[in-house]
């Protein structure tokens, strides 16, 4: 890959794995954030926060390293579409989050546009497979 995107690659890795290094800490942080858009058909929605903030950790760190970078970007295409359930129950539920600075009712344009933001998301982590 040449030009333009071929350039910035190396360095989009890093934001990358970053991006997920810390969104998996915060998890750890104020999970209650996140239990709040956990669709309640899923059981131990608490458990499932730790579980999915330690894999993005996993996979933020994964990515940064040479030998395990293919395959972190695989397991971060999975984890995408594991947590999707999430982001389609936020956006078709209303979810207001209880605790979240500035107000916790995203509009309807930032529950919506989480769901396509996966998708580049996903395409972004399939880059580096």
């Amino acid at each position: 890959m040449t030009g333009v995107l071929g350039r910035l690659k190396p360095p989009l890795l890093y934001v990358l794995g970053s991006a997920f290094i810390i969104a998996g800490v915060l998890h750890f942080i104020v999970p209650e954030l996140y239990v709040q858009i956990i669709p309640p058909f899923f059981p131990a929605p608490l458990a499932l926060v730790y579980l999915s903030g330690l894999a993005e950790i996993a996979v933020g760190l994964g990515l940064l390293i040479p030998r395990s970078r293919q395959h972190a970007a695989w397991a971060t295409v999975v984890l995408l579409i594991a947590i999707f359930p999430a982001n389609i129950y936020m956006a078709t539920h209303g979810v207001v989050i209880e605790g979240m600075p500035g107000g916790g009712d995203p509009s309807e344009l930032v529950r919506w546009g989480r769901l396509p933001i996966q998708g580049v998301l996903i395409l972004w982590a399939l880059w580096y497979t």
